[in-house]
């Protein structure tokens, strides 16, 4: 996997955890000598749907966003766009971002993103298993004409 799409993949994890789970996993860290190169901001972004997935692009409405940035003592920065209003989960989320283009992201892989990919794989499969339960085959029989 590219760099590019490996930082694509754990920006999208970051961005879809909940804030609790990242919360949890992030614990008593402390990073040391980073600033801000833009303090957490809450916005709206505008979201497009489309029919059937190839229809014509169609506004569906606002959601709230909440960005940052920020630079770590050497250098690297890291980026973050999460949903809803809550400022530290995009702080944490832009940490977690430069110190994966670090040394340390091989044990910050380890640490928060594999344990939040798993926690969000359970909770897509229990969501999936409680549908599953509710659904319905319909079938026509055909009778026979005399």
């Amino acid at each position: 996997m590219s760099d590019q799409a490996a930082r694509k993949e754990w920006m999208s994890l970051l961005a879809k955890a909940p804030p609790t789970a990242l919360q949890a996993l992030w614990a008593d860290r402390d990073v040391l000598g980073w600033s801000w190169l833009r303090a957490p901001e809450i916005g709206s972004a505008m979201v497009r749907g489309r029919m059937g997935g190839n229809g014509a692009p169609f506004n569906l409405g606002e959601m709230t966003v909440t960005r940052c940035s920020l630079k770590l003592a050497d250098g690297t920065v890291g980026h973050a766009y999460v949903q809803g209003r809550d400022k530290a989960h995009a702080e944490r989320a832009a940490l977690v971002d430069a110190l994966m283009q670090t040394a340390l992201a091989k044990d910050i892989s380890d640490a928060i993103l594999s344990p939040l990919r798993g926690q969000m794989s359970d909770a897509a499969e229990k969501r999936a298993a409680k549908a599953a339960a509710t659904k319905v085959d319909f079938f026509t029989m055909v009778r026979g004409e005399d």
